[in-house]
């Protein structure tokens, strides 16, 4: 007997959207929709692996949706999905992915396979994938001034450096980014097979 389909729950106020979404996503995971965050909540329980959840949305905010869920322990992955350019109020915020509407369709997939991926990981790799997005984010949006003017852009920075010297030490001595995420694949790929 197999084991279920991961639960992916999407949380999305344009029901085209949600829709589009879904579609998407059913041929490889089992798709819950919620049309706004009252619902989103109602619908999270602890089967759900990852929340693909827009940040706009009427009554309940995404963000206000994300903290809650944080604030209850559930063991989920959180896109945030949407069309809001990112700020720095980002690096408070406790999601694992930011997504730019419109979203393409492999995008969308390739995200909520990363995240399960990430959801087998111990906290501190997933505190150190978390900050590296947002990183990512700010990079994609922001100009070099403005990083070079944040100070909350140059603690980020610094956290990621602290985790990454943590991770390295626990993985045995990986110098860079790109050596450290391919350590972390082949230890997954072993773990998998």
């Amino acid at each position: 007997m197999s084991s279920p389909d991961p639960v992916v729950l999407i949380v999305e106020d344009e029901p085209d959207v949600a829709e589009t979404y879904r579609l998407w996503l059913e041929d490889q995971y089992t798709v819950r929709v919620a049309s706004d965050g009252d619902e989103g909540l109602d619908a999270l329980d602890e089967s759900v692996a990852v929340v693909l959840l827009d940040r706009m949305m009427p009554g309940l905010s995404g963000g206000e949706v994300l903290e809650r869920i944080r604030e209850q322990g559930l063991d989920c992955r959180v896109a945030m999905v949407t069309a809001v350019e990112p700020d720095f109020d980002i690096l408070e915020m406790g999601f694992d992915a930011y997504l730019s509407k419109p979203v393409k369709g492999n995008h969308l997939t390739e995200t909520v396979e990363n995240l399960l991926e990430r959801s087998e990981y111990d906290s501190l790799l997933q505190e150190y994938y978390s900050l590296v997005e947002k990183q990512a984010t700010l990079e994609a949006t922001k100009t070099a001034v403005e990083l070079e003017d944040s100070a909350e852009y140059a603690d980020l920075r610094d956290r990621i450096a602290q985790l990454r010297d943590e991770l390295s030490e626990t993985l045995g001595g990986i110098e860079d980014d790109d050596d450290f995420i391919a350590t972390v694949r082949e230890l997954n790929d072993a773990d998998h097979s």
